[in-house]
């Protein structure tokens, strides 16, 4: 945690597609974080940071570009396991990042080993060290969220596939919320505890209903009927392997407890289709029918890419046992 106010997720204009899939991977890790890809000067970073306060530890830790593989994972000094008989771990990133949020920037530069090793760390929730029969083993729970720029390099299909959901942020921004965006930020760079102040109730909203999803998460079941749902539309998309029937599932999960729901809707599949997918859904040919967007039914006539995730189109959540208590959509404040 860090004294150095951070620009509040509450205050980000536009973008409620990212927003919405950040808060779902802090809501339930076990998503598998995020991919956002889009260009340069989107805010990829603002955004992680701002997620980064939505959790308890409040942690935000930056894997860099160049890192090698023992600064990811952390080092065993074998001259004090020999003398003293027990490892002498120094930690990495990983254990750093144990709580809060690890951002990977131009993910798809980094050396596909590590890539690798960074998603199975994430996956597991532990990071295990072994030198020369010596072994240390640690939390490493972490939301992960990465970014690339598709311009200068793609993943391997195989390391793509890993991450949970993906998002992509279009670099055409409309006149006016371009002067939104920028405003707010000259604002915050002018005097940032009094920008964090005067979004502190927004934020406080988004932290509490984050939380109230968390704790609700566990109570809301993975039926047999949502399963069935999502298989036949992952089966429609064409996707290799099974990875995207679970994530979708564990998404739809989260977005129910989002909005304050006991059972997973098919809004809620609808809401997180894209973001599973995208990444997943094989490219379409004239003969493979099949591997069209998936849609439902009340959806087939729309752009797949419309919809998906509205911050705005969200009931409020249940913040207490019988009682329901109104969450605005993102703030409008200028």
């Amino acid at each position: 945690m860090t004294d150095t106010p951070h620009f509040p997720l509450s205050a980000v204009v536009g973008a409620d597609d990212l927003k919405l899939a950040l808060c779902l991977t802090a809501i339930d890790p076990k998503i598998g974080g995020v991919l956002i890809e889009g260009p340069r000067g989107m805010a990829k970073t603002t955004l992680a940071r701002g997620l980064a306060d939505l959790l308890a530890s409040g942690q935000f830790v930056t894997l860099p570009l160049g890192a090698t593989e023992e600064r990811l994972v952390g080092t065993l000094d074998l001259d004090a396991a020999l003398s003293d008989g027990r490892a002498q771990f120094s930690p990495g990133v990983l254990a750093k990042a144990d709580g809060g949020v690890l951002y990977v920037d131009e993910v798809n530069l980094l050396p596909d080993h590590l890539v690798d090793l960074l998603l199975d760390v994430a996956a597991s929730g532990t990071n295990l060290i072994e030198r020369d029969g010596i072994s240390h083993r640690h939390s490493a729970k972490f939301v992960l969220i990465g970014t690339m720029n598709p311009e200068e390099g793609e993943l391997r299909p195989q390391l793509l596939d890993r991450f949970g959901l993906n998002v992509a942020l279009s670099g055409h921004t409309a006149p006016t919320e371009r002067g939104q965006i920028i405003r707010r930020r000259l604002d915050f760079d002018s005097d940032p505890q009094a920008f964090c102040a005067l979004w502190e109730t927004e934020q406080q909203t988004l932290r509490e209903r984050c939380e109230h999803a968390r704790v609700t998460l566990a109570d809301i079941p993975l039926d047999d009927a949502a399963l069935a749902q999502i298989t036949e539309r992952c089966f429609a998309a064409g996707v290799d392997g099974l990875r995207a029937d679970l994530v979708w599932l564990r998404a739809a999960r989260a977005h129910a407890a989002w909005r304050g729901a006991e059972v997973i809707g098919e809004e809620d599949i609808d809401a997180v289709a894209e973001f599973a997918l995208r990444h997943r859904r094989r490219e379409q040919t004239p003969s493979s029918p099949q591997q069209q967007p998936a849609q439902s039914p009340a959806n087939a006539q729309a752009n797949p890419n419309e919809g998906q995730g509205q911050w705005g189109d969200m009931p409020a959540p249940a913040l207490a046992t019988g009682s329901r208590r109104e969450v605005p959509s993102w703030p409008k404040k200028m």
